[in-house]
């Protein structure tokens, strides 16, 4: 029997009778998922419910045991905070209680109100600063300091400055420090900082990136002298080919050249070259029946000037023409003997140290009189600054006296603290210190500043180490070491640290006798080298080794 046109082929079944029935069954379905969803909202907004309730409970117990303090504690709070605080009491729970909480209303999550940053914003321009509860007096008074301790006590200007405050006593520290400095260093300046500041941020890029384009070692010695311990060898005396009889009276190094002049009691002045190995003798002149009181080069080092030890006159060694000159007699000189001198260092003048506090200033060109200028009392010691402008007198009586050199004219005086008796001076390199050594062994340091100011300076150091007559001080090129002697004393030398002011603590070498008495000291001109001369008649020869040149 055929099939029809609407039945089916083969096994396949007819959609015709089933549609009815499949359709009830899905419509059946997706009535149990939104039942079943609305079951699954209903218990999440039920559970949300709950938690907000616990919450709030929570906050409730809270509030009520923060407003339930005794009646001691509520007293205590007024007496601190004020009157006020009844007041605002309603206003600071409510801020404690904070903004309601609501329930998400899709999946049942949970967010907080949005508005808590505007509260708090709210909160913050409300609040109104308090008076104080109480002023102490105290506080508004300047605190005093007592200047008579033995720490501040050389902050003192006058006995009348016993008492200081804070503020003043901070001024005057800072003066001290700018003293001692030479002015306000770049650290310090704000403005300085400032500027370098806006340099640093405008040129940063360009250094940044050349930092990064290349390799090596970046790290570098730092160019000023480390305080502490010098580092330094000992090398064979300057005169080891020879060596004088007598005790050196004077060593010094060439201006210009690498050689060390020496002369002593034996009359003789000899010239070696500086090796630190052999230091051969270059030449070698002997003055007959004249001990060398002291020795001289000239600036240009062309010429060698040496007085005697009881002599009026003096000699002239012309080292360029092998002559040597003697110079009888200085007219409108009337001085018995002629001994200590100073050469400017400019190479015009020559400062005779006469009797009777006379200062003798010669042209060092034709060795003739130019002036005369006079200190109370005997003048011990002098120096030039290092421009040849103006001259340092020391006398015996404890007085430096301050000459200008062109007019000839005292510019200032001041008393060396403490000095019984002057012995010996130097001015720095760079004119910012000067050393005056006392009979008692003090070297007191101060800044050349305060000396063309005071009458009575206050010594930025007093340096305490020799126990002896401190004859002989002297300024390394670079003003940070000052070399500090006694020739009344074995080992009496002493090395400090400028501007610490502190002794390098390896010099001398401790229980090893080799300095002896020390007669004169010396730095070679960029402080490679360091000469004593002594009164076994060595140059001792030290090389300081954070100096590359000699």
């Amino acid at each position: 029997m055929r099939p029809g046109p609407g039945a089916p082929r083969g096994g396949e079944a007819g959609p015709g009778p089933l549609q009815p029935s499949v359709r009830k069954t899905q419509m059946g379905g997706s009535r149990k998922k939104k039942k079943m969803a609305k079951q699954l909202q209903r218990l999440a907004e039920e559970e949300a419910a709950a938690l907000e309730a616990e919450e709030v409970e929570q906050r409730g117990r809270h509030l009520q045991a923060l407003s339930g303090a005794t009646g001691a504690e509520r007293e205590l709070e007024e007496l601190l905070f004020g009157d006020c605080l009844a007041a605002e009491e309603g206003e600071l729970l409510q801020r404690l209680a904070g903004p309601p909480r609501r329930a998400a209303e899709d999946g049942g999550s949970l967010l907080r109100d949005s508005s808590d940053s505007e509260v708090e914003n709210e909160a913050k321009s409300a609040f109104v600063s308090k008076a104080p509860a109480w002023v102490d007096e105290d506080d508004e008074a300047e605190e005093k300091v007592d200047m008579t301790h033995r720490y501040r006590r050389d902050l003192m200007k006058s006995d009348a400055e016993k008492i200081l405050t804070k503020k003043k006593l901070k001024i005057r520290l800072e003066e001290q420090f700018q003293r001692a400095m030479g002015g306000v260093p770049a650290w310090a300046d704000r403005e300085y900082r400032k500027k370098s500041k806006r340099t640093r941020s405008d040129s940063g890029s360009d250094d940044d990136d050349d930092l990064l384009c290349r390799t090596g070692n970046f790290i570098t010695t730092s160019e000023s002298l480390p305080r502490g311990i010098l580092e330094m060898k000992s090398c064979l005396p300057a005169n080891q080919e020879r060596l004088a009889e007598g005790k050196l009276s004077t060593v010094q190094f060439h201006p210009s050249a690498q050689v060390v002049m020496t002369a002593g009691r034996d009359r003789s002045v000899s010239l070696f070259q500086v090796d630190g190995i052999r230091n051969p003798k270059i030449q070698s002149i002997y003055l007959e029946s004249f001990p060398i009181y002291k020795a001289c080069f000239s600036a240009d080092g062309e010429q060698v000037i040496a007085t005697g030890t009881h002599h009026k006159m003096f000699y002239v060694y012309d080292m360029m023409g092998g002559s040597i000159i003697p110079v009888h007699q200085v007219r409108g000189m009337e001085d018995k003997f002629v001994k200590n001198f100073e050469v400017s260092p400019d190479g015009s003048f020559m400062l005779l140290t006469g009797t009777s506090g006379y200062l003798h200033l010669l042209s060092m060109k034709t060795k003739e009189l130019i002036s005369t200028m006079k200190v109370n009392g005997r003048s011990t010691a002098s120096a030039f600054t290092s421009d040849s402008s103006k001259v340092y007198s020391y006398s015996k009586e404890g007085e430096v006296f301050i000459w200008d050199v062109r007019s000839r004219k005292c510019l200032h005086k001041f008393e060396d603290e403490g000095s019984l008796e002057g012995k010996s001076i130097a001015v720095s390199k760079n004119n910012q210190y000067v050393a005056c050594g006392s009979v008692s062994g003090v070297v007191n340091l101060y800044t050349t500043d305060v000396c063309l100011k005071e009458n009575n300076p206050k010594p930025v150091k007093a340096i305490m180490n020799l126990v002896t007559s401190a004859t002989s001080v002297t300024f390394n090129p670079t003003t940070e070491i000052l070399a500090v002697a006694s020739n009344e004393a074995d080992e009496a030398v002493k090395l400090i640290h400028i501007p610490s002011y502190t002794v390098f603590s390896n010099f001398p070498v401790f229980r090893r006798k080799q300095i002896y008495l020390t007669q004169s000291m010396d730095f070679s001109p960029r402080s490679g080298f360091f000469s004593i001369a002594n009164n076994k008649g060595k140059a001792l020869l030290y090389r300081l080794k954070h100096y590359s040149d000699f």
